[in-house]
């Protein structure tokens, strides 16, 4: 038997190319709002981010959450994502 493809995703933070369930996803459901989406498995469009600081870091400075979604993500996901960020260390 064949041995399982994993998925691999790109963290929008620093650009490298990881295993899906490493990253976190935020997504935009198809009303606009952007959440954390700790299941993997909301319907809408997903960005991924590597667990660590300095990747959310660069995102927020770069806007690459923003880009990759196509809206504006609001302070309060941002907060979310640092504290389960602080909550994995």
């Amino acid at each position: 038997m064949k041995p399982r493809k994993t998925p691999m995703r790109k963290c929008t933070g620093c650009g490298q190319s990881k295993d899906k369930r490493e990253l976190i996803r935020i997504v935009r459901d198809p009303q606009g709002v952007c959440s954390v989406d700790k299941t993997g498995r909301k319907s809408g469009r997903g960005a991924y981010i590597c667990p660590n600081e300095a990747c959310l870091v660069k995102a927020i400075r770069t806007k690459a959450l923003e880009r990759s979604l196509a809206c504006e993500i609001s302070e309060e996901v941002f907060e979310t994502l640092k504290k389960e960020l602080a909550n994995d260390e």
